[in-house]
């Protein structure tokens, strides 16, 4: 199946994502904010990018930017609980624009990830 890059700094979060991806027989990597993501995609090039996007030390939209300047193919779901660091915020749309394949409003079912992951895995990209 697919290796699949997960960031998010809630490590309970990831863990639950890893779970319910790798039930699916992907092999997944994990990252706790956009600093780690950008390393480890770039260490191992997965074949797709979850990530998160209120995080510390760089947020999942800044994290996409700069990726998507290195590797302009690269696949991306972006998921959120919609909180921000001014409030309520809804950075999904943005995430959007910026280059994520599709996005999921925290909490989301086993089947949505699903169908965002098979889609996404579909798209054209670098692999």
């Amino acid at each position: 199946m697919a290796k699949i890059l997960v960031v998010d700094d809630e490590a309970q979060v990831r863990g639950m994502l890893a779970k319910m991806l790798s039930v699916e027989h992907h092999e997944v990597i994990e990252a706790e904010n956009g600093v780690q993501g950008c390393k480890k995609y770039r260490e191992h090039q997965p074949d797709l990018l979850i990530t998160d996007l209120v995080m510390p030390e760089k947020n999942g939209i800044d994290m996409i930017m700069e990726l998507k300047k290195e590797f302009p193919s690269i696949r991306v779901v972006a998921i959120s609980g919609g909180g921000g660091i001014t409030g309520s915020f809804d950075y999904l749309p943005v995430a959007k624009l910026v280059g994520a394949l599709h996005i999921l409003q925290k909490p989301f079912t086993l089947q949505a990830l699903k169908s965002a992951v098979v889609e996404a895995l579909r798209a054209p990209g670098l692999h």
